[in-house]
């Protein structure tokens, strides 16, 4: 049952309980917290209840069976939350500092402060220098929970009234707080001659941009041999991904917060990284940068590769249009005198390059094709864009020796259902009927896991690059976060990463709507590991969700298992039929 006795609910109004009456005859009736709730036949039920303002719920479960009755209390944690005491106009919340913790930034740069404390107070934050930072409210509606923002269908969730205990201050970066006890900053609020005080729990340190400290980027730091060589760089500490720096970049390092740490790119652009994967360089090793010299493009039976001289291994990022790719590279000036084609492979219409910035250079390839995929690698001094040949594809039969790679989601982890179904047992079964399927179409299929054993997500991708694959799908059933009520917020759903993925992930949730029956949630972009190989393109599926009985039950039955299987194969064959027709 959920929520089991280690969970804590971290919603704060409602949230759902799903469990299954066991030992029954398939005539239950059930009350959860005194509402009636739906029984399958095979016990399984879930319910959307009312939370107390408290760290504990107790809800009652009573079933009846013909004469007979069991009840149950569960007893469900709740995350505490702050309370202002009662006895005081003057409050601060302590557990809404933002930021909080060690701040490392250059002098001149500031840091955007937030909190929660009582309306209508005055709230200044003193410095141990006597001066005073002053608070603002924060006028706007309050932010909903990301799980809101990622799955609620419905606009009310989003519209949330403005909170007038939320205040906004600018802290100009300087030293303070340097052993986390002395010299730091206190927070006041005062309303009417009440006072509340509390320390700041931040350091903040300042670095010198006169002597940069220069580091290399490995994600291997701790040497197991096990990782993929990609270092992701994001555009807020811990935000979602915008760059992938193969191991050996070097960058400038201009920041710090807990465990990210900011790279200095170029003049005007950064990316936070973990703090794990940098690694110093000695004192007085200079900034890297320098001048682009002339590319080479190199035709080959599967692919076109695009050669870039450096002065060293330098930051870069690849973004991709529908027909063109762009190779942007940061701390440079271009020198590129000569754009060799090597040829007059069709493939690659036009080279050209750009300046957009006095520190960056791009280099756009126009392809004849829509991208099919791309990978790189640093060769020596030399940067590697490897872009992939678009397969031959009959369109009469579209997967006739297609190399497909299919990945049932989990284990390691992945969601229960109600009765305990397990989310990697009904993914691998639905699996291995795609496979059987896809073979029957003609195509070379191979999965990531064929047991139950965990499989980690990076030797998944490299398992699809490794077999060449051209089309890898990632096989999942859904689950919500608390607070979301699933009877509204439910469906099929499929996700990818790269633009060359959208029709993939299009053809993918028409034909699972189609195959399942049930809500069409539709596509989005998302930043999950199985959909962000640059080799091929990528869809992840969510299907059914397995914490809803109806759709846990079809998660467990061949039938239902054999329709989510048809909807896959018909969604990759729609896809590889549609490219195949393009000029």
């Amino acid at each position: 049952m959920y929520p089991g006795p280690t969970d804590v609910i971290q919603a704060r109004d409602s949230t759902f309980l799903f469990g299954a009456v066991r030992g029954g005859v398939g005539r239950e009736s059930l009350t959860v917290a005194g509402t009636p709730v739906p029984v399958l036949a095979n016990g399984a039920w879930i319910a959307w209840v009312p939370l107390p303002d408290d760290t504990v719920a107790a809800v009652r479960l009573v079933v009846r069976s013909g004469g007979d009755s069991a009840v149950q209390d569960v007893m469900a944690r709740i995350a505490p939350r702050y309370r202002p005491p009662p006895s005081r106009a003057a409050w601060i919340d302590t557990t809404t500092f933002a930021p909080s913790g060690t701040l490392a930034l250059p002098l001149g740069e500031g840091i955007r402060l937030a909190v929660r404390a009582a309306a209508g107070a005055v709230v200044r934050l003193r410095l141990p220098w006597g001066a005073t930072i002053p608070f603002v409210p924060d006028t706007l509606p309050a932010e909903p929970t990301w799980g809101v923002r990622a799955f609620a269908t419905t606009t009310t969730a989003y519209r949330l009234p403005p909170a007038a205990d939320r205040y906004v201050a600018w802290l100009p970066a300087a030293p303070l707080c340097p052993d986390g006890k002395s010299a730091c900053a206190t927070l006041e609020a005062v309303v009417a001659g009440d006072t509340a005080t509390t320390r700041w729990p931040l350091t903040v340190g300042l670095m010198d941009m006169s002597f940069p400290t220069i580091v290399v980027l490995n994600d291997d730091t701790a040497h197991t041999g096990t990782t993929d060589s990609l270092t992701v760089g994001k555009s807020v500490p811990g935000g979602t991904y915008n760059w992938f720096f193969p191991t050996g970049t070097t960058a400038v390092l201009s920041g710090r917060w807990n465990d990210q740490a900011r790279l200095q790119l170029s003049k005007s652009s950064v990316a936070w990284v973990n703090a794990a994967d940098v690694v110093p360089l000695p004192a007085g090793t200079p900034p890297p940068g320098g001048v682009v010299g002339s590319v080479r493009l190199r035709p080959g039976p599967a692919s076109i590769t695009l050669r870039v001289p450096l002065p060293e291994k330098l930051p870069f990022q690849v973004a991709e249009q529908e027909r063109t790719l762009t190779l942007r590279l940061y701390g440079v000036a271009s020198d590129i005198n000569w754009m060799q084609y090597g040829g007059t492979d069709p493939l690659v219409t036009r080279m050209s390059y750009a300046q957009p910035a006095v520190d960056e250079v791009t280099i756009t390839l126009e392809l004849a094709r829509r991208v099919w995929g791309y990978r790189t690698r640093f060769d020596g001094r030399d940067l590697l864009l490897e872009i992939r040949r678009p397969p031959a594809i009959d369109p009469d039969r579209p997967l006739k020796g297609r190399t497909i790679v299919l990945d049932p989601g989990h284990p390691p982890v992945g969601a229960t259902g109600p009765t305990g179904l397990w989310e990697p047992v009904a993914t691998l079964a639905i699996a291995l009927k795609a496979k059987a399927l896809l073979e029957q179409a003609g195509a070379t299929v191979l999965l990531t896991r064929t047991d139950s054993l965990p499989v980690d997500l990076y030797p998944r991708t490299h398992f699809a690059e490794l077999h060449d694959a051209e089309v890898l799908v990632s096989i999942h059933a859904n689950a919500l976060p608390d607070g979301l009520n699933p009877f509204v917020n439910n469906g099929t759903s499929v996700y990818y990463f790269h633009p060359r993925s959208a029709p993939l992930a299009r053809a993918l949730d028409r034909a699972l709507v189609t195959e399942l029956g049930v809500r069409d949630l539709g596509m989005g972009r998302g930043d999950y590991a199985l959909v962000r190989p640059t080799w091929m393109p990528a869809a992840l599926t969510e299907g059914l969700f397995i914490m809803l009985p109806e759709q846990e039950a079809m998660l467990r039955s061949d039938e239902g298992q054999g329709r989510y299987a048809r909807g896959v194969v018909r969604g990759i064959e729609a896809f590889l039929r549609e490219r195949a027709q393009e000029p």
